[in-house]
Parts: structure tokens; C-alpha cells; sequence
């Protein structure tokens, strides 16, 4: 009895201790909405930026926050169309070779010096020189001569020429449609030299652009602050700062959002239906339609998915509507192919409906009933559901299906390496051209880790990809493409999956507020803050 008695008391202890530091936590994160800076809008990043330098850039988390701090030539508008940024127009010569932009005069970096064609010169050769080690030299080496510089055959880019001052001639190898989208991306912000020296590897932790914010102070793992730049060149921010708080717990995010510490959230999956259904919050979420398609790739180099009948027979054996609707309270549009359905500008392929009878059918016909198969899959916990669900659907069917999982580093390694016989995966627009969803994935030359990770080779999907990258003309370009489109549908890589939709939540004093299906078109200058509803 004492010991029962002791255990008890100790458990009543710990509890009291448990509501005091609750309290106590409630009333610092309570005081914490009066600290606030005044006239700042306050985000939520689950993880520092691992980077601000646009030559190093890769994730979506720096991209967000460098489209504040820098520019291109061009940008995105809010239909994914390109407008003018620091060029303030462009000529494409009729040989679809030659690019000539004429820039903004008066344009300052941050540092008040102003912006030359020299400039963008230097940026774009330092994504390519080897010694800067970017990730990103695949956005810029279409332009003829930079495979030369970068094998350090050539101590020059003979594609990129300086006419003068504000005019910058840039010429490709062959004629390539998308790239203009690639200058919009981060990789194609233009940067000073003078900074780029002066911080050498920390210049990521003084970026030094020309947007509408300049970086004030970044505290590592606990926040980022953003202040408005007077001098910016177009449309100036209509808030003081942007403050960007790292915390990994969603269950963290939604207190703070609550308590008003926080002005934007995503809405986490486990969260959504209580703020849809809550009459307070429904008028303030805002969605978008994203520029991703998630899949279940399967290794067409070797048996059994050398096998395109039985590559179909897994697109009619599992119902991915409940699977969507089951992990992600219906949160996105059912796939039809890979190219997301706001981005195809033709009619969409024939999609593989449910049908496990059919596909049962073709294993029985091939000869395949009990082969087994491996699934590979990273370890977070809705993944490895998802995957129990999908082995049970295929399970009716009669295949055997054996699940691995391995944490993100492994996993990747093993699907570049062709380990797996079916794999989880998803793509995210680099930019908004059907292109970006069919070249990367399934042209034969990125075979393996290079981003065919389905090992697909059709020399005829090939030509097609090729003559839609050459060509000129909008109606032509969808021509090739959808011819494209079709013939990898019907010989089913994947399993095409669905397009994620994102649903963020604003506190009801902030207006303007947009959400963009790429991160690099949200400048933070068309957001303001209502103090009279705070």
C-alpha cells in the first residue's frame, strides 16, 4: 500500500509541476503577442533556410525568403506568366537563339550601388564557375559556352555579352522554349560582386540584393527578420518587417497561430477540419492549386515492371481517391498523367479508373499472381501507412508486396541506384512549364538519379520532349507535349497519384495576402496589416 501510495503521490506531484510550467508557458507565449514588432508580419518556417545565396539555393524554404531579398531579369506574374523585372523588356532573335534584355536604369543593390549588365555577367558565370560548387549550373547551362567554362576550357561564357551598361545579349546552344521561366528562378538573381567578396562563404548570412527587404538579423533555429527596403524600385512593401519564426511542432504552430503570435500558418492535415468547419476561420483560408504530382514510381529496367501490362494493372489496383481522402481530407485533384492538370493546356489523357477485377485479371493473364515486389518508403509515420494501404490493395490483386523502410538519406540513395521495384516519391515545379513535369522525369538522358528514377526509356517520348523544347510557337509546343503526355500514360512508369492542394490560414488583420504555386513570386509587398481588427 505505501509503495502504491508513494507512486501515487509522486504522480500527483509531477502533475501539479506539469500545470505550473503549462501555466507558465501559456502566460510567456500570452505576453509574447504584446512583444511583437509593431507593423511586422509574422511566419512559421519548420527549419532554418540553408541558405541565402541564390548560387546554393535548393529549397523551398531559402527560395521563399530570397525572392524578398533579390531579382532577376524576370519574374512570374499571378498567372504564371512572365513580366518584366529589373529588364524592363527583351528581344528573342527568330532563330529562337539570341536573348537581348534591356535593363532598369536607377536600380541600387542594398548597398546603394547601382545595378549593370556587368553585373548579371558575373552572377551568372559564378553559378557556373566550379569553384562557387552551385547546384543549380543545370538553369544556366543552356547558354553557349558555359559547358566550356565550366570544364575550364574556356576562362569565359561566350553566350553572355555585355552591350553596355543596360543591355545584356544572351545566346543558347539550341533553341530551348522554357527559358525565360528558368531566369525567374532564384538561381538567376543578380548579385555584387564587391558583396560576394568582401563575405566569401557568409555572404548567405549577409545577402546583399536589390528586392524590397533587406535581411536585419537572422537568429539561427529561432527566427529570421526582414525589413523594408525604402529604396526599392517597384511596388514598395506595404508592412515595417517580415519575421519569420522556426518551429519544427506543428502542434507549437497552431497554439502560437491561436494565441495571435503568429499571422500565417499552412494548415497542417491533422488540423484542417476543425478550421474549415469553424465558422471564425473559413472566410480567412486561402488555397492553392500546387504545381506537384505525387507518385508511385516503378523500375521499368527489370522484372516484373519491364512488363508494361502489369505497370497498368497497378494503375486500376489501387483506389487512390480513398487514399487521398483517407491521409489528406481530400486535399488535391487525382492525378491523370504527370503533368499537373493547371499547367496542361490540352485535353487530359484517358485516366486509369479503380478497377482491382481488371487488374487482378492482367496478374492472373501474365503469369504473375504471388510475385514478390519491394516497396520502398522513407520512415515518417503517414508514409508508412499509406504504404500498408497500398500493399493491401495489391495484396487483392495477387502480388506480394514487401515494404522497406530506410531514413531520407538511404532512401534516396538506393531508388537513384535502382534498388527498389516501386517507390514513393513526388515533383515540385521548378517553374510553371509542362516541360519541367515530363524532360527531368522521363526523358532517357536522366536515366537513374539524374531524375528518371523510373528507369523509362521510349526514344519516341524522347523526340517528342525534344521537339517541344526546340520549338517556337504556343501551339506547337502543346502539340509535342500532349503527344508526349499520352505515350507516357500509356505506358504507366507510375502510378500517377494526385496534385496537392496548400491551404493557409490568416489571422483576420492581415490582408493582401496571396498564396503562389511557386515560392519566387511572393515579393511580401502587396500584404498589410489592419491594426484596428488586432
Amino acid at each position: 500500500m505505501r509503495e502504491r501510495f508513494s507512486l501515487q503521490s509522486a504522480f500527483l506531484s509531477i502533475l501539479r509541476g506539469i500545470v505550473f510550467l503549462a501555466s507558465c508557458l501559456l502566460f510567456i507565449l500570452s505576453c509574447s503577442h504584446e512583444n511583437r514588432l509593431k507593423g511586422c508580419v509574422y511566419y512559421r518556417l519548420n527549419a532554418n533556410p540553408s541558405t541565402l545565396d541564390p548560387a546554393l539555393i535548393v529549397d523551398v524554404t531559402g527560395g521563399t525568403i530570397s525572392a524578398k531579398l533579390f531579382n532577376g531579369l524576370v519574374r512570374l506574374d499571378e498567372n504564371l506568366n512572365i513580366i518584366p523585372d529589373i529588364a524592363y523588356k527583351w528581344i528573342v532573335a527568330k532563330d529562337g537563339l539570341t536573348y537581348t534584355f534591356y535593363i532598369r536604369r536607377g536600380i541600387t543593390f542594398s548597398n546603394n550601388r547601382q545595378v549593370t549588365a556587368n553585373d548579371f555577367k558575373y552572377s551568372f558565370k559564378r553559378i557556373l564557375d566550379p569553384e562557387t560548387r552551385s547546384p543549380n549550373t543545370w538553369v544556366l547551362e543552356k547558354i553557349a559556352g558555359a559547358r566550356e567554362f565550366m570544364e575550364a576550357s574556356s576562362s569565359d561564357v561566350s553566350g553572355i555579352k555585355v552591350i553596355d551598361d543596360h543591355t545584356l545579349r544572351i545566346r543558347l546552344e539550341k533553341p530551348f522554349s522554357p527559358f525565360l521561366y528558368l531566369l525567374s528562378m532564384s538561381a538567376a538573381y543578380v548579385v555584387p560582386e564587391e558583396e560576394v567578396r568582401r563575405w566569401g562563404s557568409d555572404f548567405s548570412s549577409h545577402p546583399v540584393g536589390t528586392g524590397p527587404f533587406i535581411l536585419e538579423e537572422w537568429l539561427q533555429n529561432r527566427e529570421l527578420r526582414l525589413e523594408k527596403r525604402n529604396g526599392y524600385f517597384d511596388h514598395r512593401a506595404q508592412v515595417k518587417g517580415l519575421v519569420y519564426r522556426i518551429i519544427p511542432e506543428d502542434l507549437t504552430v497552431l497554439t502560437e497561430f491561436e494565441l495571435g503570435n503568429l499571422d500565417i500558418m499552412a494548415i497542417p492535415a491533422s488540423a484542417f477540419a476543425k478550421y474549415r468547419n469553424n465558422a471564425k476561420w473559413q472566410s480567412l483560408i486561402t488555397e492553392v492549386r500546387g504545381l506537384n504530382t505525387y507518385y508511385l514510381g516503378m523500375n521499368c529496367s527489370r522484372p516484373p515492371f519491364n512488363n508494361r501490362n502489369l505497370r497498368k494493372a497497378m494503375n486500376l489496383a489501387i483506389d487512390r481517391r480513398k487514399l487521398l481522402t483517407s491521409f489528406y481530407e481530400n486535399r488535391g485533384r487525382l492525378a491523370v498523367g504527370p503533368v499537373p492538370d493547371i499547367l496542361r493546356k490540352w485535353d487530359a489523357p484517358e485516366a486509369y479508373e479503380y478497377n482491382p477485377e481488371k487488374a487482378g485479371e492482367i496478374v492472373r493473364e501474365e503469369g504473375l499472381t504471388g510475385v514478390s515486389i519491394s516497396l520502398y518508403i522513407t520512415a515518417e509515420q503517414e508514409v508508412v501507412d499509406m504504404a500498408e494501404f497500398i500493399q493491401a490493395y495489391l495484396k487483392k490483386v495477387g502480388l506480394d508486396v514487401r515494404i522497406k523502410q530506410l531514413e531520407w538519406s538511404a532512401y534516396k540513395e538506393a531508388v537513384n541506384k535502382g534498388e527498389a521495384d516501386m517507390f514513393w516519391l513526388s515533383w515540385w515545379a521548378d517553374y510553371p512549364d509542362p516541360e519541367n513535369f515530363l524532360f527531368p522525369l522521363f526523358h532517357s538522358s536522366n536515366f537513374g538519379s539524374a531524375g528518371n528514377r523510373a528507369r523509362y526509356r521510349n526514344p519516341e517520348v524522347d523526340r517528342l520532349i525534344e521537339l517541344g523544347q526546340a520549338a517556337r510557337h504556343e501551339k506547337e509546343i502543346r502539340k509535342y507535349y500532349e503527344q508526349a503526355e499520352r505515350r507516357i500514360v500509356d505506358d504507366a512508369p507510375w502510378v500517377f497519384f494526385w496534385h496537392k492542394t496548400d491551404y493557409m490560414l490568416r489571422q483576420p488583420w492581415i490582408k493582401g495576402y496571396q498564396i503562389y504555386p511557386i515560392y519566387s513570386m511572393d515579393k511580401g509587398t502587396d500584404i498589410a496589416i489592419n491594426d484596428g481588427q488586432k
